[in-house]
């Protein structure tokens, strides 16, 4: 069955939305913080930093959201993307403003992850470079670009968020979770996590 481009991004943002950012609550344990100003996730490390520095905040994970995308009938991708956020921060809305308002946050978080991921995978070309030794390190490549222009797309949006709620965050691809479609892309059977 094919759908019109047009469908398929709606059904991807729908997705992406609904379930691709379905997220995980994630436990914290005493690690090292990673500085912002280090290089994108390297692909062969499984496990996310539990720990960032941004500016002079420290912090933690706080969900892994997951989205997907069809660029169009043959191409699209899927990934993790890692939702950080300040804890002293954390603990002070919640003093205001009480626990309810994070469900509040976490949509709108999840709403322009999903619009940046879907505007980056369609402006990016999913063909697999012919000029890569392998298919793992072709990959690789494309995991690491598309990490690093999420980073850059996804700036402005964390800016005002962060203006609108006071909560220091950030969301960060990770680049070690994509996987991507090059011959038939259905995001109904991309099985992505619970």
């Amino acid at each position: 069955m094919k759908m019109s481009g047009k469908i398929l991004v709606s059904i991807a943002i729908v997705i992406l939305t609904a379930q691709g950012c379905s997220t995980q609550e994630v436990k914290h344990d005493v690690v090292e913080p990673v500085s912002e100003d280090q290089p994108a996730l390297d692909i062969s490390k499984q496990e996310p930093p539990l720990t960032i520095l941004k500016g002079d905040h420290s912090l933690n994970l706080v969900r892994i959201m997951d989205g997907a995308v069809c660029k169009n009938d043959q191409q699209g991708a899927k990934g993790e993307f890692l939702l950080y956020a300040d804890p002293v921060d954390i603990d002070r809305i919640k003093q205001d403003r009480g626990e309810k308002v994070f469900s509040d946050f976490e949509q709108k978080i999840e709403g322009f992850s999903a619009a940046v991921f879907e505007k980056v995978i369609n402006a990016t070309n999913l063909a697999e470079d012919p000029f890569a030794l392998s298919e793992y390190e072709a990959n690789q490549k494309l995991a690491e670009q598309i990490a690093d222009n999420f980073k850059t797309e996804v700036g402005d949006d964390i800016e005002q968020f962060q203006h609108e709620t006071t909560l220091t965050i950030d969301v960060v691809a990770f680049p070690a979770s994509f996987a991507f479609f090059r011959n038939g892309c259905d995001i109904g059977n991309m099985n992505m996590p619970e």
